[in-house]
């Protein structure tokens, strides 16, 4: 992580695709930052003290106590995470209008459909107590349909929107995971290509290799982490 030179920002996470980005923005921005683990195992994302900077009861969320005007603020939902701090550092968030469109574009094609997709594809092949064939074959093939439209994007182009941006960091956390997603990533060379381009970035090294003190989540087996992240009704602060 980057030295303190400034008050840092709180980072609260847990190493999932969603957390990654996060981690990723923060280390190619350079800016100093605290991670406040939320074992969401645990049930920690549903603490009153958390559900105030987070009331959707998901991480990430950061607090960065040197915000607009000086005065500290908290941001929820990882994409407008990633856009606050593009603007607050004027990097990989451009400020001419029509690039800042095509980014936006794309940060919410995949905080709309490229993550919820692949997460019901993740729940449904590995998680889910009954294997559901017809629920199966839905995610993987609309999965399937994704990755394809992610392929023709960056056929001449080295990143989604040409320079490196919050874009390609919010797809990188999800698309790294293709094996456990039922996809052949032999079939999609112009993303198989861009992946080893993103993962060889220092900065995103660093962000996914973020740790945090607790036991691995192991998700497939672990039956209270389960009812707690898949029967658990939302809780307000």
């Amino acid at each position: 992580m980057a030295e303190a030179t400034t008050p840092p920002i709180e980072l609260h996470y847990w190493p999932t695709p969603n957390g990654w980005k996060i981690a990723i923005m923060l280390e190619e921005c350079g800016l100093p930052y605290q991670v406040r683990p939320v074992n969401i195992g645990k049930g920690e994302q549903f603490e009153p003290s958390f559900l105030k900077i987070s009331p959707n009861n998901k991480m990430p969320a950061i607090v960065d106590p040197d915000g607009p005007g000086g005065q500290p603020i908290s941001v929820f939902e990882s994409g407008a995470i990633l856009q606050y701090l593009g603007r607050k550092t004027g990097r990989f968030y451009p400020s001419e209008e029509r690039a800042r469109v095509e980014v936006e574009e794309w940060l919410f094609w995949q905080m709309g459909g490229f993550g919820p997709m692949l997460g019901q594809v993740h729940h449904f092949r590995n998680y889910a107590p009954e294997k559901i064939p017809y629920a199966i074959d839905r995610y993987v093939n609309e999965a399937h349909r994704l990755y394809g439209v992610l392929d023709t994007r960056l056929k001449g182009r080295e990143f989604i929107c040409g320079d490196y941006s919050i874009a390609d960091m919010a797809v990188i956390g999800w698309a790294k995971l293709w094996d456990k997603q039922g996809q052949d990533i032999a079939e999609f060379p112009d993303v198989a290509r861009w992946l080893e381009t993103m993962l060889a970035r220092p900065a995103v090294a660093r962000g996914l290799a973020i740790k945090v003190d607790a036991p691995t989540l192991d998700l497939a087996n672990d039956k209270d982490a389960q009812k707690m992240l898949f029967g658990q009704r939302a809780r307000t602060a």
